[in-house]
């Protein structure tokens, strides 16, 4: 019997079957789709009912070629559904627009952010839940809400009709207390958000119910929170999941909720057992967006070797705000810029030399902030295949770099539902 995990991510998604093996996981993927965020009314929404039908469609295609025993979804973290008990609430809002501005200086007056901080240890970034939810509310939306799901949970929620709330995704939030590991109720209440949409919280490893005779389980529904989990350490070293975003970090045994940690704006975010200490960095959606924008139909392949060889030297903070969603990345990269590159390729080796040095500086903050010197840097996703980024990134930091060019996410989910 195998078990399925299907991994989406902000532009993709997957089904991959795992089984074991001689005492090893094995894995086939047998499904890819596109995911996207759209434009609405003004607004960067996800098309929510799309995902869906790619999820049951990519389940019939693996039931065709195998029984399976259990399945998980892990999903990007932060956004969610409102239900009406059933009903849900449309638009499904993206993290990328830009709907929570507003509403930041709000929760910050009834919660000022060093206090936010010490309670759940959850990094400042405008689009974190707490800031969507607490527009949700201002705008009446949240006013017949029964229940807001995270989107791997609402996701299993179509498939087996069960309402779960699981425990990593729940910390991107902002609203989960570091210490009881539950939603912080003081701060739901001060900031006059409905109770009854945070009950207790789930752990990977529970089953949340059937589908088409399949046990569908909670694996570690937060994407990162999944690579983390599969990536084949053999100590608490450092780990950079390279996608559109960059998440890199280390795991420790309890967070870190110190002014420093504050001040550096690093992240304690749930693991399976244990807390990641990180901090997002823009990643691989700068190389991405340029990409789309001034080279669409040449291989990505092609375009790191002429990044390569480019002589532009120039570098940009790869965490400008400016750089979030732009209507165009280039013009976004001019404006940073004293000098603009001579070709396209030049804009590409800016946008890999400027991540790796955010890496290092992220390392150094990290080893600062824990007390403690690292020595490898694990590297998986999409960006791990990317040999001239991983070179940059070792020159910058100065790490062994251990690139795994593998689908840890979803190797994580599948070590979640093959013990279970």
């Amino acid at each position: 019997m195998k078990s399925l995990a299907i991994d989406i991510g902000a532009s993709s998604g997957r089904h991959i079957l795992g089984w074991i093996e001689n005492g090893q996981i094995r894995s086939e993927e047998i499904y890819r789709f596109k995911n996207g965020v759209k434009e609405q009314n003004g607004h960067l929404i996800w098309d929510i009912d799309s995902l869906f039908e790619e999820v049951k469609k990519g389940i019939d295609i693996a039931l065709e070629k195998d029984a399976i025993q259990s399945l998980s979804i892990d999903t990007w973290g932060v956004d969610y559904v409102l239900l009406d008990g059933n009903r849900e609430q449309r638009p499904v809002y993206a993290y990328r627009d830009s709907r929570t501005l507003t509403a930041i200086d709000g929760v910050h007056s009834l919660v000022p952010f060093d206090e936010l901080y010490r309670h759940t240890g959850c990094q400042f970034q405008s689009f974190n839940t707490i800031y969507q939810l607490y527009v949700d509310l201002k705008n009446g939306r949240l006013d017949e809400a029964t229940d807001f799901l995270m989107v791997p949970e609402y996701l299993m929620y179509r498939l087996t009709g069960n309402k779960t709330k699981e425990f990593t995704n729940a910390t991107t939030t902002g609203l989960v207390n570091h210490e009881s590991l539950e939603f912080d109720m003081d701060i739901i209440k001060r900031l006059g958000l409905p109770e009854k949409l945070f009950p207790k919280l789930s752990r990977p490893g529970e089953t949340v119910g059937y589908y088409k005779g399949i046990r569908v389980i909670l694996c570690a529904t937060h994407d990162t929170a999944s690579a983390v989990e599969g990536i084949p350490m053999e100590s608490d070293q450092l780990y950079l999941s390279s996608g559109t975003w960059s998440l890199i970090g280390t795991r420790t045994p309890a967070p870190l909720t110190d002014d420093k940690s504050r001040m550096a704006n690093y992240s304690n975010e749930g693991g399976v057992g244990y807390n990641r200490y990180q901090k997002n960095i823009m990643g691989m959606w700068l190389v991405n967006e340029l990409q789309r924008e001034i080279c669409p139909d040449e291989e990505i392949s092609n375009i790191c070797a002429r990044a390569r060889e480019s002589d532009f030297e120039g570098t940009l903070n790869a965490d400008d705000p400016s750089l979030m969603a732009p209507k165009s990345m280039k013009d976004a990269f001019d404006a940073l810029l004293p000098t603009s590159p001579s070709d396209v390729y030049g804009y590409f080796r800016c946008a890999y030399r400027s991540l790796a040095l955010s890496y290092a500086k992220a390392i150094r903050e990290i080893e600062t902030n824990t007390g403690r010197k690292y020595s490898t840097l694990y590297i998986v996703g999409g960006g791990a295949k990317n040999a001239f980024l991983n070179n940059l990134t070792e020159k910058a930091t100065g790490k062994k770099i251990i690139a795994f060019p593998i689908e840890a996410t979803a190797l994580g989910n599948l070590k979640i539902l093959l013990r279970n």
